[in-house]
């Protein structure tokens, strides 16, 4: 036997706001996880070498991994085909400034 109906307005309304309240939770749960995973896609594209300075010609075994610019100078990090770093540093006119061998301690 089904019993009647005789909850009070003021009750109705409250089980529609949660009713509304989990479905909104719902889509933005949902919402987030395809934020992520998005995110997590972009990351595991395929990586572009930094834009290098016209004026500035690595070794030909050495290919670069990063550039910063400072006040005078550019430093290049760069990745050698046996897998040693270095950091190169010029001047803005392009001359070599020094070279930095990049240690890894295991």
């Amino acid at each position: 036997m089904d019993a009647p109906n005789d909850d009070p307005p003021h009750l109705r309304t409250l089980r529609r706001l949660v009713n509304i309240l989990t479905v909104v939770f719902i889509i933005g749960f949902i919402t987030i996880v395809i934020v992520i995973v998005m995110q997590f896609a972009r990351v595991n594209e395929t990586s572009v070498s930094p834009e290098l300075p016209s004026f500035t010609s690595l070794p030909a075994s050495e290919t670069a991994q990063a550039v910063t610019y400072g006040k005078d100078w550019i430093a290049i990090v760069t990745i050698d085909d046996d897998g040693f770093e270095r950091i190169r540093t010029y001047g803005l006119d392009g001359t070599s400034r020094q070279i930095i061998d990049i240690e890894h301690s295991e």
